[in-house]
C-alpha cells in the first residue's frame, strides 16, 4: 500500500467537500458520505465491543473479520466501482449466526438492549448497523446508476444485524447473566 497519509491535515475539506478514492470531490453531505460515516460508526462501535472482551475470547475472530469486512465496505463506498466484498462473507456471517443461535432458547418475548455491558455494547453496534443499512438503501435509490455500488454491502449488512442481534443475546447470558426482556407498564407493576 506505501505512504498513503503523510499528512492527516490537509485543509482540503474546509469547504464542505471531500475526496473520494478516485480523485473525484463532492459534498461532505452527499448520501455517500453519510453511508460511509455510518459504516465507519458501525466497526468502531464492534471495536469498542471487542476491547470489552478478553483477548483470547472465542468471539475476537469473528469480530477482527467484521472490522476488516467493515472496511472494505467502506473502501468500496469511498471508491466507486471497486469491489472489495465477496459473497463467502455474507456466508461466514451466516455460519456465525447459526451457530452462535443454536444454543439459544427461542424467542418469546421482546428484549431490551442491555443484559451486560458487552451485550449493550452489541446492542448499539446492531443499532448502528440498521441505520447504515437505511443509508445505503437510500444511496442506492438516490443513485441515477447503481453501477458503482455493490449490492452485496447491502446484503452484508442485513445479515451482519441479524448476528449482531444474536450475538447480544449470548453476551447477555454469559457467565449466569440473562437478556432484560421488555414487559408492559402493567406487567412491571404486577
Amino acid at each position: 500500500m506505501g505512504n498513503r497519509l503523510s499528512r492527516i491535515t490537509t485543509k482540503t475539506g474546509d469547504q464542505g467537500e471531500t475526496g473520494l478514492g478516485d480523485g473525484s470531490r463532492i459534498s461532505k453531505s452527499s448520501q455517500r458520505i453519510h453511508c460511509i460515516g455510518d459504516v465507519d460508526e458501525l466497526n468502531s462501535w464492534v471495536g469498542m465491543l471487542s476491547a470489552s472482551l478478553p483477548k483470547n475470547d472465542d468471539l475476537q475472530p469473528m469480530l477482527d473479520q467484521i472490522q476488516h469486512d467493515l472496511f472494505d465496505l467502506g473502501g468500496e463506498l469511498a471508491v466507486p466501482g471497486y469491489n472489495a466484498l465477496h459473497s463467502v462473507l455474507v456466508d461466514d456471517l451466516e455460519n456465525y449466526l447459526e451457530r452462535l443461535n443454536n444454543d439459544l432458547p427461542a424467542l418469546k418475548d421482546f428484549i431490551l438492549p442491555g443484559g451486560s455491558e458487552c451485550a449493550a455494547r452489541c446492542h448499539m453496534a446492531r443499532a448502528v448497523c440498521r441505520r447504515a443499512e437505511r443509508s445505503m438503501v437510500v444511496l442506492l435509490e438516490t443513485k441515477h446508476s447503481d453501477d458503482d455500488i455493490n449490492l452485496l454491502g447491502l446484503q452484508y449488512l442485513n445479515r451482519l444485524s441479524d448476528l449482531l442481534f444474536v450475538l447480544a443475546r449470548v453476551l447477555a447470558r454469559r457467565d449466569g447473566g440473562q437478556e432484560v426482556l421488555w414487559k408492559t407498564r402493567h406487567q412491571r407493576e404486577s
